[in-house]
């Protein structure tokens, strides 16, 4: 394969093969093929983590519903012999700190911008973006952030959700992800795209890598930091608002 950080291809697997099957586990899971979702599932039993499996598939509930986490995880439990893990113990302070630290490492010199934003919006979904998205889902252990994160991304292209995509590629890349690894991420989620929604999707990759390279303002989920409507701008996700899918972003 062959291709630069704004193409559709990479030179080389930048993914490791158990984040590739998480990724393709997302993007199936995203397509409502409950086929496809098999499939994918089966390979990512011999290719990754069962607990990174039951991860992915948990956080999926953040922004296709609960209804698409339980089938999913109904699905991975007539494939997989690992039982599930134990509940993990409320601990809303503790989520709260942990949210907090990993929101800010996603939009750094944005972070405090985007809360009051959102505050302005509504204090609930101020507070669950921090406390229920990134500390009681995101911060989970089991799956890193940024293995994370290639599953949102390839969920997203996958559903569609634009502004959403957006944002979460651009914490991705907050994060360290390498940028072939998100060219990747998208050529495996491909895979469960029609033509125009895979156009879609590379096309919003390169709205990111062309804002990134300008040092332009970041946009996440429509709310542009300093402009608690989403702005006016030229970038097209610019006029949508934040909604409340989970982490906020």
């Amino acid at each position: 394969m062959t291709g630069r950080t704004g193409g559709e291809a990479v030179a080389a697997a930048s993914l490791s093969t158990a984040e590739r099957s998480l990724v393709e586990a997302s993007a199936a899971l995203a397509s409502g093929s409950e086929d496809a979702l098999r499939t994918a599932l089966a390979d990512a039993a011999l290719a990754a983590d069962p607990l990174e499996v039951e991860e992915a598939l948990l956080q999926s509930y953040l922004f296709l519903g609960y209804p698409a986490a339980l089938a999913a995880l109904a699905l991975w439990r007539k494939l997989s012999p690992a039982p599930p893990t134990g509940a993990s113990r409320d601990d809303w302070p503790g989520w709260a700190r942990r949210g907090a630290a990993l929101c800010r490492r996603v939009y750094s010199t944005q972070y405090r911008e985007l809360r009051d934003n959102v505050r302005r919006l509504h204090p609930d979904l101020e507070r669950w973006m921090v406390v229920e998205g990134y500390g009681k889902v995101l911060s989970r252990p089991g799956l890193a952030p940024l293995t994370r994160e290639y599953c949102i991304v390839a969920l997203l292209a996958v559903a569609d959700a634009g502004p959403q995509l957006y944002s979460h590629m651009r914490g991705a890349l907050n994060l360290g992800a390498p940028a072939d690894a998100l060219v990747e991420t998208l050529e495996v989620a491909g895979r469960f795209l029609d033509e125009a929604r895979g156009a879609a999707a590379r096309a919003t990759w390169r709205r990111v890598v062309s804002r990134r390279e300008e040092g332009g303002p970041q946009v996440r989920d429509g709310v542009r930091p300093g402009e608690p409507d989403g702005g006016k701008g030229g970038d097209r996700n610019a006029g949508e608002i934040a909604r409340p899918d989970g982490d906020g972003r």
